[in-house]
């Protein structure tokens, strides 16, 4: 075949890869020849082994076989740009971190689109993957099985009960009937939420402690107005943690919201705290209202230096540890300022 003869019957390769029975007329206008020459090209197409069926009638024409998982991927270079970076950032974490799947199929599949990529455009890839950080990584935490997310996903969607087997945090395991209202991934996991069969409390599971889910006959209604992730950030904040910690912040909830972790931080609107004179840091007034800020922590240490970094005034309402901590935290930034043995100074 010559070069515009291979190009177009690549491209009524990728026509038939949209789905569907496409039929020859359309099939000829799209590529731009005679019907004649689209049915050469099929017989092209079946010579490399791909099985494309005819459709007999009025309304026939071509077709993929059903099930048939084709080997050729054909992208433009934003598309497989897209791909490949969302490959990476489930592997690497960030923002768009997808963790439904194991790292090696992540790491496999990525390395197949490198693979198809013109030589050019896969240096500068190489160039950008050799430089480039992801923030916002995911903390380490097992992906749920694909059957298990998949069946979920269908029971959703179609709005139907489901039985499983679950592990809660205790390590106990247990029989589970939910009527799943939605899947929700947040940094790093897998959640569903639902109610049990009779539509009573609302609970929140982990994907990777379901096993055996099985759909069950009947069907439900997900109540109105339902939103699944702010449920399961809600229930994450108020979840029992070792620590109960209880912060009055002068700043604006959207401030502290762009810098809090999520799922572990309640905000809400707060009174003036007790013994603050309502001044900001700087003896001025910028404005702000005071923002209740209830965390829930296995640890203490790693708070001081978040609230640090919000440069607001705060106020420390409980565990009294904490202020503890806050003043040791101030002490040692305070030795490392005063400080005359700087790396690069003295004799």
């Amino acid at each position: 075949m010559t070069t515009s003869t291979t190009a177009r019957v690549l491209g009524l390769l990728e026509l038939l890869q949209g789905g569907g029975t496409r039929t020859v007329p359309d099939l000829a206008a799209r590529l731009g020849v005679d019907e004649r020459t689209v049915r050469r090209y099929v017989a092209h197409l079946l010579d490399l082994d791909i099985p494309v069926d005819a459709v007999r009638g009025r309304y026939g024409g071509y077709r993929l076989a059903p099930g048939y998982r084709m080997p050729p991927l054909m992208l433009t270079d934003e598309e497989a740009l897209a791909v490949l970076l969302g490959l990476l950032s489930g592997q690497r974490g960030g923002p768009g971190a997808v963790s439904g799947a194991s790292a090696a199929a992540g790491e496999s599949a990525a390395a197949k689109v490198r693979r198809v990529l013109p030589v050019t455009l896969r240096r500068r890839l190489e160039a950008l993957l050799e430089t480039a950080d992801f923030t916002d990584r995911p903390r380490p935490a097992a992906p749920p099985r694909a059957a298990v997310l998949l069946e979920l996903a269908e029971a959703v969607r179609g709005q139907r009960p489901v039985a499983f087997a679950y592990t809660d945090r205790a390590g106990d395991d247990s029989a589970r009937t939910v009527l799943p209202y939605g899947l929700v991934a947040h940094s790093g996991r897998w959640y569903l939420t639902g109610a049990g069969r009779d539509g009573g409390e609302l609970r929140i599971f982990r994907l990777d402690r379901i096993t055996s889910v099985r759909l069950l006959t009947g069907s439900f209604d997900v109540p109105d107005g339902f939103d699944p992730a702010a449920t399961v950030l809600d229930h994450l904040a108020r979840t029992p943690w070792t620590h109960d910690v209880s912060v009055r912040v002068r700043a604006t909830v959207g401030h502290l919201r762009d810098r809090l972790p999520a799922g572990i931080a309640a905000l809400s609107e707060a009174g003036p705290a007790g013994g603050w004179d309502g001044g900001s840091s700087d003896g001025s007034d910028d404005g702000s209202g005071w923002v209740h800020v209830r965390i829930r922590a296995e640890r203490l240490d790693w708070i001081p230096p978040v609230l640090a970094a919000l440069d607001r005034p705060f106020v420390i309402e409980r565990p009294t540890e904490l202020r503890d901590l806050v003043r040791a935290l101030a002490r040692r930034l305070g030795a490392y300022a005063d400080a005359d043995d700087q790396p690069g100074q003295g004799g």
